[in-house]
């Protein structure tokens, strides 16, 4: 075993965890999931067995990543946020057959007590704010808040928000880490 373990952790026999992952108290890593190397998972998280998690994420305490929920690398999961993967559940009728994927992109920040309700992707670097709602595709490096989500405006990778206006044309440069950002239209990229 190449990662630690609490002894009150429950990895079950098959799923594959990389090397210098952490897996904390009370966590239950079902047989069928990937988790890369140097993840953390914090205290009374659940990993489902259609899970990919890459690598360096971070999922904070009480988060359940359930069937088919992929994290990029670098995903930061925020305390007690939740994702779904039935899109109407009803006790009463078996929906297993309809699970819808969500894709988490890389650097992405999801927000504590957040909701990603499944079958949206999340774009590369978008912060995601505490409480908020997710129920469509967030544009990489969005910034989004409320319920449902909305969005206010843009963030670098670095975790600051750019001066650039929702849409148009624009240039900054992250104070930070000297990085470039360009809007154009609706959408932002890093030169």
């Amino acid at each position: 075993m190449n990662y630690q373990k609490h002894e009150s952790a429950i990895v079950d026999e098959g799923a594959q965890i990389g090397e210098g992952s952490r897996v904390w108290h009370f966590v239950h890593v079902c047989s069928g999931a990937r988790i890369g190397k140097g993840v953390s998972l914090g205290q009374n998280v659940f990993v489902g067995n259609k899970v990919v998690i890459g690598d360096y994420c971070k999922v904070q305490n009480n988060v359940s990543v359930y069937d088919n929920v992929t994290l990029e690398e670098g995903v930061f999961c925020g305390p007690s946020m939740v994702f779904t993967n039935v899109y109407n559940p009803r006790s009463l009728i078996e929906r297993k057959s309809e699970f819808r994927n969500t894709l988490v992109k890389k650097g992405a920040t999801l927000g504590a007590n957040c909701t990603i309700v499944c079958g949206v992707t999340i774009g590369e670097y978008a912060f995601i704010g505490a409480g908020a709602v997710i129920n469509k595709d967030v544009p990489a490096y969005a910034l989004m808040v409320g319920v449902p989500a909305k969005q206010i405006g843009w963030m670098s990778e670095y975790g600051e928000q750019l001066d650039l206006p929702l849409a148009g044309q624009g240039e900054v440069v992250c104070q930070h880490s000297g990085e470039r950002y360009v809007l154009d239209g609706n959408k932002v990229t890093k030169n």
